[in-house]
């Protein structure tokens, strides 16, 4: 063998140039490399059969974006045993798009969008994007109150899988087919969280809804998860002003209900608390003016802006729990000797006739709280007096004195001594309650704070002292 081979390069470089050896050398292991593709691409076995898309492979974790929370997840799938449907013309517009915030995750996708349902509050619902780039999957949770582990505990997952599309030439019939199918967009949020809450239901739900749909002109389908019918009853008219089309409830339907969007929008826009912060770019035109409104309009309330008057009225908000007034008709008797018309009622819960009720007054004077946020019902240029009560000052400046000023409305406050407060009664002087109120929420936490500030705390307002800041409310409505 050794001398065969030996005879076999010597006839070989008599024949052929050093030169003409390499290029030969280089055209074989073309050739080679050429037979194993074409070898790989008519020979490659047949995608696996699947019935559903439960089944998702391991997948290897890919940073989208940069956040500190964890509720907006995305995943690249390395390999996918889901045979996927022929290739559509709109399946390359398809990839969603999902951006995180300091309050909320918001993910948008056009082309074939398939909402699968599940009655299983455990197992989350699924939004299929089908596209021709690469597998991927997130999991969002559609509250707007993203930092709040408390807020997101009872809010329902979704996962969004990104289904690669292959040739048409393949059968693919294992994605399921669409069992209802619209021509219009859909959002799709919660109704878990703190819903019940005014202050929650607007900051929370009802103005990111509001930012999130506003370019819709009402043609868009919302899609709720965590659904509650008699948040639905109370908010008609506000969901009414935003969409022409009946709500589905993502919780309710059937098993094998796959319902199809040429366009979704998962989760809700939200920049600011209790408001709009006009200078993020994400916004387009619209600020807290526009808000307020638009539920002047869906309400159909009388007054858009306040008219002089002799004799102004104010609504003193009498809560009937926590941080109340312990002598309003003390306080109402000073405020009418100084020309007010005066009423204090609290104001229920029915928003047809609370909307109505308040947009009557000039002015409104409260303790922090949630009927504070009936402001959104008020005429421009009205004037708002929150009564801080100890402890408060934080909160107080950004849930209702910002918020506020974005309205259009003038703001006052008036900070309670400590002798104002029910505290006093229930703690010695030189307590950390009263010296070092910061230290109850560092060493304590929230809900420490929470009980002490906000459960426990009611109000007595010194008159004399008082008096001071509604004579500056009258003086701003007659000018």
């Amino acid at each position: 063998m050794e001398k065969k081979g030996s005879n076999y390069e010597a006839i070989m470089a008599r024949s052929f140039s050093r030169q003409e050896r390499s290029k030969m050398g280089w055209w074989a292991c073309l050739a080679f490399f050429l037979l194993a593709f074409a070898f790989c691409f008519f020979f490659k076995p047949p995608p696996y059969a699947t019935s559903n898309l439960a089944s998702y492979p391991v997948s290897a974790p890919v940073e989208v974006g940069k956040t500190d929370f964890v509720n907006v997840q995305a995943t690249k799938h390395i390999e996918t045993n889901i045979p996927p449907q022929p290739y559509s013309s709109k399946a390359k517009d398809a990839r969603p798009i999902c951006k995180t915030h300091p309050r909320s995750d918001i993910c948008h996708a056009k082309g074939d969008i398939r909402v699968l349902s599940t009655t299983n509050s455990s197992s989350p619902t699924t939004i299929v994007v089908v596209s021709n780039v690469v597998s991927m999957s997130w999991n969002i949770k559609p509250y707007a109150r993203k930092p709040d582990f408390f807020a997101m505990r009872n809010v329902r997952n979704l996962t969004i899988n990104q289904v690669i599309t292959l040739s048409s030439h393949y059968h693919h019939h294992q994605l399921r087919n669409c069992t209802r199918k619209y021509n219009i967009p859909a959002v799709v949020f919660s109704l878990a969280g703190y819903t019940g809450n005014l202050f929650h239901d607007l900051s929370d739900v009802i103005i990111p809804l509001f930012l999130t749909t506003h370019g819709f002109q009402r043609e868009v389908q919302f899609l709720v998860v965590d659904y509650r019918q008699w948040w639905v009853n109370k908010y008609k008219n506000v969901l009414q002003g935003l969409t022409k089309h009946d709500i589905i409830n993502l919780d309710n339907t059937g098993k094998d209900d796959v319902i199809c969007f040429p366009r979704i929008t998962v989760g809700l826009k939200a920049n600011k608390e209790f408001s709009i912060d006009d200078d993020d770019d994400d916004i387009v035109s619209l600020s807290m003016k526009n808000f307020t409104k638009f539920m002047r309009s869906v309400y159909h309330l009388e007054r858009d802006v306040i008219v002089k008057t002799h004799k102004p009225r104010v609504l003193i908000i009498s809560r009937s729990k926590t941080r109340r007034f312990s002598n309003t008709d003390e306080i109402a008797k000073m405020a009418s000797g100084l020309g007010f018309e005066v009423v204090a009622e609290e104001t229920g819960v029915d928003m047809n006739r609370v909307s109505r009720f308040v947009n009557k007054f000039d002015a409104v004077v409260g303790v922090h709280g949630a009927g504070l946020s009936n402001m959104v019902f008020l005429p421009e240029n009205a004037v708002v007096v929150q009564v801080v009560g100890l402890g408060m000052d934080g909160i107080a400046k950004t849930d209702y004195e910002l918020p506020s000023v974005d309205m259009g409305l003038r703001y006052l406050e008036y900070k309670i001594g400590v002798n104002e407060s029910s505290l006093i009664d229930k703690y010695p002087m030189g307590h950390d309650v009263f010296t070092n109120r910061s230290a109850i929420s560092s060493k304590l936490g929230w809900d420490a704070f929470r009980e002490v500030y906000l459960d426990s705390q009611d109000v007595k307002l010194d008159v004399d002292r008082f008096r001071g800041t509604l004579l500056k409310v009258l003086e701003l409505l007659h000018t």
